[in-house]
């Protein structure tokens, strides 16, 4: 028997109609009578033909029809941060017009030690960087030179490279105006890594920040409180938000009235060491966060926190991506934070307490 694969021709001449006509009738761009229609889908049924072959459709336009998504952690985390499956949701819905299917990627030095496919590897038509590290600003030339396009979600690429940015030193700034506004002066911060690969720690002036995100929320705190004490965690997770608390309230530093988290996630599990200590939030501690998400098992709490549009980012960068695959120029967009003032923030109890007496 053989077992050549069913080709369109073959469909078409079983239907009894022009090969042009079959293909529009899988293809779906010109309206085709109900009548073809059915003809043509009887006709593939068939002969076991199950649509055109994507290889071939690929070696016809040469793209592959793939855009890699390259981030800098461990992809078996990216899921478990809202934030992250907000952003490829919006992803997926800017690049939906190209046909193109996302493909995951960590940074080469990452991927490399698994064998596994890289940012100059890849065979992908276009790519976007979540975030930008020395590690990843490595490819970039190789990427380049092959003339992949490449747009960046929170990161500096360098020249040509559009970015999609979000106000995080003005955000965070905000969150920290607000407590200082309540009368704190005593604030330690929980942030993020500081690079890949982070375990998490106690941070000092030697210590070089290498994420965008975490320098620039960083900045922005320190912006109103110049000397907060940071404890840098290992990632946004509700444990290592647990972590970075225990280590705020251990007493190894002064007992702040209020904790500036950087993500939600990091809030939350800093609101559970507050209560391990023995504390009271919002009464003796205050708790902020950034990103607006919800968060499971937070209840009764209300996170005071900067909402950030992350379908609207993914969504940017798709467009973008979209843009310069077509040949027309992308630019830089900018998002902006909304502070929401939630029950996790009220006046230091030193304050309350000076009221009272």
């Amino acid at each position: 028997m053989s077992t050549r694969r069913a080709t369109i021709s073959d469909v078409a001449r079983e239907a009894g109609v022009s090969p042009s006509t079959a293909s529009v009738v899988f293809s779906g761009k010109a309206p085709v009578s109900e009548s073809t229609r059915v003809r043509v889908t009887q006709a593939a049924e068939a002969l076991g033909y199950t649509g055109p072959d994507p290889r071939a459709a690929s070696l016809r336009s040469g793209r592959s029809g793939i855009v890699g998504v390259v981030f800098e952690e461990h992809l078996g985390a990216v899921f478990l941060d809202p934030v992250q499956t907000l952003m490829m949701d919006g992803l997926a819905d800017g690049v939906a017009a190209l046909g193109a299917g996302l493909l995951l990627l960590r940074d080469a030095p990452h991927a490399d030690a698994h064998r596994a496919a890289t940012l100059t590897t890849a065979p992908v038509d276009a790519a976007v960087l979540i975030g930008c590290s020395g590690n990843l600003r490595e490819s970039l030339d190789v990427v380049k030179a092959r003339g992949i396009p490449v747009v960046v979600i929170e990161g500096d690429a360098g020249a040509g490279v559009p970015r999609i940015g979000l106000d995080n030193r003005e955000a965070q700034r905000q969150a920290a105006s607000h407590l200082r506004s309540l009368g704190h002066r005593r604030v330690a911060i929980a942030a993020l890594p500081v690079r890949s690969g982070w375990k998490g720690a106690w941070l000092d002036d030697a210590t070089e920040i290498r994420i965008d995100v975490t320098r620039d929320r960083l900045v922005g705190a320190r912006d109103v409180f110049s000397d907060a004490p940071v404890f840098a965690a290992a990632g946004s997770f509700i444990d290592e938000g647990l972590i970075a608390g225990r280590a705020i309230f251990s007493g190894a530093i002064p007992r702040p009235t209020a904790v500036i988290a950087q993500s939600d996630l990091l809030a939350a599990g800093v609101i559970r060491a507050a209560q391990e200590a023995g504390l009271r939030v919002p009464e003796d501690v205050s708790v902020t966060g950034f990103d607006g998400i919800v968060v499971d098992g937070l209840a009764p709490f209300e996170l005071t926190t900067l909402v950030q549009p992350a379908t609207e980012k993914g969504r940017a960068a798709g467009r973008a991506v979209t843009a310069m695959l077509e040949g027309d120029p992308a630019a830089s967009v900018n998002f902006t934070c909304e502070f929401r003032e939630g029950n996790t923030t009220a006046a230091a109890p030193d304050l309350l307490a000076a009221r009272v007496d």
